[in-house]
């Protein structure tokens, strides 16, 4: 049973993110494999960058930012994916040791004129460190069912 439909995503809400521990050979594995850059993988290449130190990549961050949202709501919701993301600002390296917490915010909510059953939620989260630094924010979109069109078993 879905604890969240669209009419639980209302302006405003804030749902609190649960805490994320970064680990350095999460880190560099990511970057192996996805982002090969030297500052992530190699700490004196790191600490040479404008990064200051071994950081994750932005990919890596929106990673972890996304198992944050499933964690906090997303996978207790009526979620038919997303059409999308407005945008992402990476504000500050996430290193290792770093723990992450943040929120999402609903800025807007309403159901689709095409398909009634289904809602559009636009929402914006921000993840900080331990120091209260915002590490990353984004704005995206979160389709997903109204109320009757769960019960009633719709999709998307």
């Amino acid at each position: 049973m879905a604890k969240y439909v669209l009419e639980d995503f209302t302006d405003g809400r804030i749902f609190d993110l649960p805490s994320y521990a970064v680990e350095r050979d999460e880190i560099i594995a990511f970057a192996q494999e996805y982002d090969p850059q030297p500052f992530h993988l190699d700490e004196a290449a790191g600490k040479a960058s404008m990064l200051g130190g071994l950081s994750a990549s932005g990919w890596h961050v929106c990673g972890m930012m996304m198992r944050m949202i499933c964690d906090a709501y997303l996978l207790e919701s009526t979620s038919q994916g997303s059409g999308g993301i407005d945008y992402i600002d990476w504000k500050s390296p996430v290193r290792p040791g770093d723990t992450l917490t943040g929120t999402s915010t609903v800025l807007a909510s309403r159901t689709s004129s095409s398909k009634p059953h289904l809602g559009l939620v636009t929402i914006r989260t921000e993840i900080r460190n331990q120091r209260g630094e915002t590490a990353a924010a984004c704005e995206h979109l979160l389709l997903c069912l109204t109320r009757k069109g769960y019960e009633e078993g719709a999709a998307a």
